[in-house]
């Protein structure tokens, strides 16, 4: 399931050559999900990277404002006591 939700998330990216170069790439509605390098695959892999650690840092948080994409829903169920 998480692979296929990032898989959605990448391809709603957009990447972006910079006047440097360089290549930027961004998620919409991924807040603080970027990355910027020297070629375009290094640029969509640097992406995905950072998509991963992001969304293992919301679930390890318990965020509950992880996007919901194409029917897919992330989120850690909260065992009761």
């Amino acid at each position: 399931m998480l692979t296929a939700y990032i898989n959605k998330a990448m391809k709603r990216a957009s990447c972006r050559k910079l006047d440097d170069g360089t290549f930027f790439g961004e998620i919409p509605g991924f807040q603080g999900v970027w990355a910027n390098a020297g070629t375009l695959q290094a640029c969509r892999r640097e992406l995905r990277e950072v998509l991963e650690e992001w969304l293992l840092m919301k679930l390890r948080d318990g965020d509950e404002d992880i996007p919901e994409l194409g029917g897919i829903t992330l989120a850690v169920k909260k065992e009761s006591a």
